[in-house]
Formats: structure tokens, sequence, C-alpha cells
């Protein structure tokens, strides 16, 4: 059976290679974005037949709801879902002089956005099979390292690592997966220069979102190992 996957924020950088290696997994991706035209750039760029562009707003429910009952009325399910976009690596912000506006947009987009997602297409995850959801983390999440960084995101990451282990207990009686994967420091527009490549970075997701029906759930990974929460 071919497996629907919905990735959001997914027209560039890692959201981008992890719909590039889900299609030649042999899934029908959703690649999605605010803007439907760069999504559509992007699935031209990937040429990949079994890739089709979406347009999506993860703060925006109207905007869920819209894709939620296309993804309904074509497909009837969702067996992969790869929460994925983020804002705010705010590096130039330190935690006591902050501009909590900025903070507030990050959790609106890297907390509330997988969230709201989750939410919305839990009824389409559980008339799957084989339902996972990959929540896409961060080290600079962690507590257990946690010290001097961008404070925006790195507090909606440590809260999406939160909401993923409760997703994970929750969700556990349905055989739905949920993990955090942190793709490392990946040379994307947000990570800037010197990462690692973008596809070695991607591949975590890719395993987390194919799992197997006994593979782990609540967990937070990094190229397949575990981390420290």
């Amino acid at each position: 059976m071919t497996r629907i996957a919905l990735v959001t924020g997914a027209n560039r950088g890692i959201g981008k290679e992890v719909c590039r290696q889900l299609a030649e997994q042999g899934a029908r991706v959703l690649l999605s974005a605010r803007d439907l035209s760069k999504a559509q750039a992007a699935q031209q760029e990937l040429a990949l037949g079994n890739i089709v562009a979406a347009a999506l707003d993860v703060t925006d429910e109207a905007s869920i709801s819209a894709l939620r009952d296309h993804i309904n009325n074509a497909y009837g399910r969702l067996d992969i879902l790869v929460n994925n976009a983020a804002i705010h690596y705010d590096h130039w912000q330190s935690a006591v002089t902050a501009d909590l506006k900025v903070v507030e947009e990050a959790l609106v987009t890297n907390l509330y956005g997988p969230w709201r997602m989750t939410q919305a297409f839990l009824p389409l995850l559980k008339n799957s099979e084989q339902a996972r959801i990959v929540n896409v983390s961060s080290g600079s999440g962690a507590l257990a390292s946690m010290a001097v960084g961008p404070p925006a995101y790195n507090t909606s990451k440590v809260a999406l690592n939160a909401l993923t282990r409760m997703l994970a207990a929750e969700l556990e009686p349905e055989g739905i997966l949920v993990n955090a994967i942190c793709p490392g420091w990946v040379a994307t527009e947000m990570g800037g220069a010197g990462g690692r490549p973008i596809p070695d970075g991607a591949a975590g997701i890719v395993w987390a979102a194919l799992l197997p029906a006994d593979g782990p759930s609540g967990g937070f990974f990094r190229d397949q190992q575990p981390l420290e929460w």
C-alpha cells in the first residue's frame, strides 16, 4: 500500500529533501508551503511524479482544514505527518533582553503549528494502519545541554519535545508512533553555512517516518540514536 505523507514547510532545505527521500521510498508526498507557487517550484525542481504541491499555513486553522479536507477526499487517510515548518533561529537575542513578540511568533509556528496539525489530521491518521508523526526538533531544545542560545527557537523546541512525549503516550493505544528528530546542524538557509549536507540531516526524519510497527515512540533522536532530553 502506498503511504500518504504530508511534510510542512517543505519548499526548501530539509523539508524539501525529506519529500524527495520519502518519494524515492515509494510514498505519495504532499509538499506543502504557505506560498503555493513556492511549493510548486520545489515540486518541479524535484521532478518526481509522486510529489504533489499543496498550500498550507500551519498558523491558520482555515488553511489546515482546507488541506485536511482535500487529503480526506483524495485519499481517505494520512500515513505520515512530518511537522517540519519552523521560524526564528534568533541567535541575535538573549533570554534577558529577548523581544517577546519574536518568542511568541516562534511558539505560534514551531509549537502550536505541529499541535494544530496533529489535532486536525488525527482522524485521518487513525484511518492509517501505520501512522507516524515526526516532529522536527533540535538539539537546541535539549535541557540536558542547554545554556546560552537563541531563546525563542530553543524554548519552542523544548516545548515541542514535551508535546512529542505527551502525544506518544496518548496515541500509543492507537498504534501511532510519535517521535522528535534532531537533524543536526545542517547547511540550510536557517542553519547557515558550515553545517552537514542536507540529505544527511533529512535521513533521520525519513527513518522515523518509516518506522516499523515495533519501532520506538516518544523518543528524541539524531541519526537514529537517542538524545538526552
